[in-house]
């Protein structure tokens, strides 16, 4: 059963003898944890949170640039939203916009919800090995339940939420939330991301990343690897990534 983070924006204390991210730093050969972002890596939603976007705003009067959305992709909603206010002049408050691009993305995925090529394989294979998984969204927690449901909480052992930290991605925080709640060391953390924002939270919080693309380029670099689909990652994969870091 999937647990949330113990409390908003606090690491749970780690276990006895250990560094401050969990167990022991692992010697770069070791797959202690898989952690997983869930907008456009898990799910097909990067789409859905623009084309609400549009929407809300046209109900306002306003007409948003095709060019913002490489701006609002990938990161909290307070970042987006607040960015979109502010272009377009639009007269609603931050708390009001929310609620309503939430609504709208509920209603979106309450019709359908489709899932990332390879995204039902990865998480059943990661499932039957008992590797210890999270779901690290920048989503709020309402948003997070509902893809929940469709994706199995069984596959995940925790879920960390954009509203239950004080600093979402791309801080590192909920990363670093997310290791110390499996028991595992950031570094022995293999991450899935598919935007800037995410993998930039990743890196800072000094775990492998896998970048899965989806709106933007992202390039590869020092401990990152670019792929083009879910479907070429595996635990095999997963695995020899972690070896290559020794």
């Amino acid at each position: 059963m999937t647990s949330t983070v113990p409390a908003p924006g606090t690491l749970p204390p780690a276990p006895a003898g250990t560094g401050a991210g969990g167990t022991a730093p692992p010697d770069g050969s070791t797959l202690q944890a898989v952690l997983l972002d869930m907008d456009g890596t898990l799910v097909d939603t990067e789409g859905f949170w623009w084309d609400v976007e549009v929407e809300v705003f046209a109900r306002l009067g306003h007409t948003l640039d095709d060019s913002w959305r490489h701006v609002v992709v990938g990161g909290p909603m307070t970042r987006s939203a607040g960015f979109l206010i502010e272009a377009t002049g639009a007269d609603i408050t931050l708390a009001e916009l929310s609620v309503l691009l939430n609504d709208g993305f509920e209603d979106r995925i309450d019709r359908a919800l489709p899932l990332m090529p390879g995204a039902a394989r990865l998480l059943g294979e990661l499932h039957r090995h008992g590797v210890p998984t999270a779901l690290v969204s920048a989503s709020h927690r309402r948003i997070i339940d509902r893809v929940l449901s469709v994706l199995g909480p069984h596959h995940f052992a925790l879920s960390v939420a954009g509203d239950e930290v004080s600093r979402t991605k791309p801080f590192p925080d909920p990363y670093l939330l997310a290791a110390a709640g499996l028991g595992a060391h950031p570094a022995g953390c293999a991450v899935v991301e598919d935007t800037a924002t995410g993998v930039a939270a990743a890196e800072a919080a000094g775990c492998r990343v896998i970048a899965v693309p989806s709106v933007a380029p992202i390039g590869p670099a020092a401990g990152r690897t670019v792929v083009s689909s879910l479907e070429e990652v595996d635990l095999a994969f997963l695995h020899g990534l972690m070896t290559e870091m020794r």
